[in-house]
């Protein structure tokens, strides 16, 4: 198999290398176990409904606590986080073993263990995916996040039809065995990890204000917004294909579990072979046009597997599918990881995961349901017409183009010396920036002051106002709030490279000798205190 150098560059940076072979070990398993807990769900239920939920029951702890996970991963040793989510994801999946061996699984317990692996998965992707820009230098990060998805499907070739073999030959207990012995290679590889993070000097974020953070970031970052939407449409129509595929080796193309495993390694060829051209395609076309591509190759693929009772030709439909899935997903991920700073890469992940899983979690669902009143192959037309859809939304919410900003931290931010003696939690803080601007700089300045509006607020600002001087309109004061000072600070170091543009720009349309004046004040209600005479109770001259 031939990769071209650049999807190769980040196998040299050594702790990449490591980890990402572990993970591959680690995939192995998981996709062994999934095919084990799908196959002994269509063993333990005739419910259409209920096999679909398998697949939603791995996905919805995503949707559910990825957003928490990746506050976590952003203010805790992302290291440890991981190894805490494949400690319990070994348990879990020892204890499904031993379920299973005995034949005490029923569908709900089923699920639940499923539900439970899904959670693991939630806590360990944002701090895995965070972590790659930590083990390999920006340059290298598409294609890392590249190779990532080379090596899961790399895995997804082979584990299902390896799965397959294995519950035929021993039943879905030597799948989930086979999976609870995965995990080991990958906790050796992190205990051997040792990251060198930067010594914070501030305190951590409440768990609370982490997650608030990194909402107001995404909130404030049109791009982002629209990768998401794209997300959250794509994994609803996609999901059809994954979560109705037992359903149709069963019933469509009539055959077993050896089938079924070999139509996801189809599904896997596909995706190692998206993979392999995806650079090769950034290269030479736009965001837009390579998801677009990839919602109209589902649409086909789910077409095909709607309509053919010959399982040779639905694996060939499943290796579209495959190539869309990781060319779709793989740009989102990369463009999310390019438009976000460090601090904040965790959250804007886990939210992107959030939505995407969520529209997989729930489009799992109701392709379930259609199955079960449509029938199997009507579900899936129906999401076919989903997925051509998500093309005509591409007109109004386009992808934004494939490129790279400086979000590395500014560090023009020095802490200013203060005459009152306060504490980090002392607030609230108050902030005037005073600008003396001429006429015929309104235009540009009004147009910068957006930009600033949307920076500051991005970045931790409350409250934000542009005030003009009625007596001497050329003078215009910026006005913010912090909470704390400590938050105050926290704001100042957020600022990335990218944004100075701005700010040089405001500076140069500043006619002052000097730079603008910052004013830094904390408020005071004035509030009597309750001896005051104002509290006091009244006289009663009558006594």
């Amino acid at each position: 198999m031939a990769y071209t150098s650049s999807t190769l560059a980040p196998l040299r940076h050594a702790t990449y290398r490591t980890i990402w072979i572990a993970s591959i070990a680690s995939n192995f398993g998981g996709l062994i176990q999934a095919v084990g807990a799908a196959w002994m769900m269509t063993v333990i239920t005739s419910s259409g409904d209920m096999v679909a939920l398998v697949q939603t029951s791995t996905a919805l702890p995503i949707m559910l606590f990825s957003l928490i996970s990746g506050a976590l991963a952003d203010s805790f040793d992302r290291r440890r986080v991981m190894l805490t989510a494949q400690f319990f994801m070994l348990a879990v999946s020892a204890l499904l073993s031993v379920c299973a061996y005995f034949g005490w699984l029923s569908p709900w317990l089923l699920l639940f263990f499923t539900f439970l692996i899904g959670c693991g998965t939630a806590l360990n992707n944002p701090s895995w995916q965070a972590s790659v820009g930590d083990m390999v230098p920006r340059a290298d990060l598409p294609d890392a996040v590249t190779l990532n998805s080379v090596g899961f499907n790399i895995t997804r070739s082979v584990g299902p039809a390896l799965g397959g073999v294995i519950v035929a030959a021993a039943g879905a207990a030597a799948a989930f065995a086979v999976n609870t012995l995965s995990y080991f290679a990958l906790i050796f590889a992190l205990i051997r990890w040792k990251p060198a993070f930067p010594v914070a000097t501030l305190p951590r974020e409440s768990l609370g204000s982490a997650i608030f953070a990194g909402l107001r970031y995404i909130s404030m970052s049109p791009n982002l917004q629209k990768v998401m939407l794209r997300g959250l449409i794509f994994g609803i129509s996609a999901s059809s294909v994954l979560a109705l595929l037992p359903i149709v080796a069963l019933e469509l193309v009539v055959g077993g579990p050896l089938t079924y495993g070999l139509m996801l390694g189809s599904f896997g060829i596909g995706a190692i072979g998206g993979a392999v051209l995806n650079a090769r395609l950034r290269e030479r076309l736009s965001s837009e046009t390579i998801v677009r591509l990839s919602f109209a190759g589902f649409a086909l693929s789910a077409t095909i597997a709607a309509m053919s009772p010959i399982a040779a030709l639905t694996c060939a439909g499943l290796v579209i599918s495959g190539a869309c899935w990781v060319l779709a997903l793989s740009l989102f991920n990369t463009i999310v990881q390019l438009s976000t700073p460090r601090w904040v890469v965790g959250r804007a992940l886990s939210l992107y995961q959030t939505v995407t899983f969520g529209g997989i979690a729930g489009g799992s669902w109701l392709w379930g349901l259609a199955a079960d009143r449509f029938g199997v192959a009507n579900a899936l037309l129906i999401s076919a017409v989903v997925m051509l859809f998500g093309i005509v939304v591409g007109l109004r919410f386009s992808m934004p183009a494939f490129e790279s900003l400086n979000l590395d931290p500014l560090n023009r931010f020095t802490e200013p010396a203060l005459s009152l003696d306060i504490t980090p939690r002392s607030g609230p803080i108050v902030i005037q920036v005073d600008y003396e601007i001429a006429d015929d700089d309104l235009p540009e300045f009004l147009m910068l002051m957006g930009e600033r509006r949307r920076i500051r607020i991005r970045d931790g600002a409350r409250n934000w106002a542009l005030m003009r001087d009625l007596e001497k309109p050329g003078c215009w004061t910026e006005t913010y709030h912090t909470p704390t000072w400590v938050e105050y600070i926290r704001h100042n170091q957020r600022r990335t490279q990218s944004d100075a543009e701005n700010t040089d720009r405001l500076r140069a349309l500043h006619k002052g000798d000097t730079t603008p004046a910052v004013h830094r004040l904390i408020e005071r209600l004035a509030i009597p205190p309750n001896d005051d005479v104002f509290y006091k109770a009244p006289i009663d001259l009558h006594h």
